[in-house]
């Protein structure tokens, strides 16, 4: 056979190689970005067995007005539960939402989760970026004070590897039909619970009391609905 026939052969066989590899690194590529299972981030020893987890959004005010309650309750009762928040915001009417759960997954990744958490929710810095029209440069402020490497954590800001988090944050709490924030859940059971320490204490104290049982027992109810 003539070298051009050969030279059509190897041809056809390097364009064939491109196109596999193309589509492996695609598949990989979308497997990367839906599996994810979501954030983890999680407090407290756990001793009694019992958890609370909160569904929240960093922009939504009603969360705002809960999260010293809860980090009393978290602190006053760390070693008896664990605490879990899970991102759920609610970009139809908090702009800045998804940008302050991706700021706090990022400083996750660098295992300071709890503490942009805590820096997003106190009350003036929480005035300042929610309300901003670029929250950006805040965040970076934030991650600063906590040590963080800028550039670092600006990468995992922009990275898919984030946003697939927080949508599967999402998805999870679309999956319950959640519609407002904060939505509460006690071992598994969503709870109604005002906002002040005792409130939150009398259920978890039941719970404690029947063996992480928790009955169909509200505390009073506020949560902000998704419009």
């Amino acid at each position: 056979m003539s070298k051009a026939f050969w030279g059509v052969i190897a041809g056809i066989v390097v364009i064939f190689g491109l196109v596999f590899a193309l589509t492996r690194n695609n598949g990989n590529n979308a497997n990367s970005a839906s599996s994810s299972n979501g954030s983890y981030n999680v407090e407290g020893q756990g001793k009694a067995g019992v958890k609370l987890t909160e569904y929240g959004d960093f922009e939504c005010p009603y969360c705002e007005e809960y999260y010293p309650i809860v980090k009393q309750v978290v602190s006053d009762e760390f070693s008896n539960i664990t605490f879990q928040f899970i991102n759920f915001p609610l970009t139809s009417i908090h702009p800045n939402a998804f940008a302050g759960a991706r700021a706090a997954e990022a400083a996750a990744l660098m295992g300071k989760f709890w503490q942009m958490h805590d820096a997003l929710y106190t009350s003036a810095n929480w005035q300042q970026w929610s309300t901003s029209s670029d929250p950006i440069p805040y965040f970076k402020q934030y991650a600063q004070s906590l040590g963080l490497n800028i550039n670092t954590f600006m990468s995992d800001f922009n990275s898919n590897k984030v946003n697939s988090i927080v949508e599967a944050d999402i998805a999870k709490a679309n999956k319950l039909n959640l519609n407002g924030t904060p939505t509460f859940f006690l071992d598994g059971k969503q709870i109604s619970v005002a906002p002040q320490v005792s409130a939150f204490e009398k259920l978890i104290n039941q719970a404690i009391a029947n063996n992480g049982k928790v009955n169909n027992t509200s505390s009073g109810t506020t949560s902000q609905t998704k419009k």
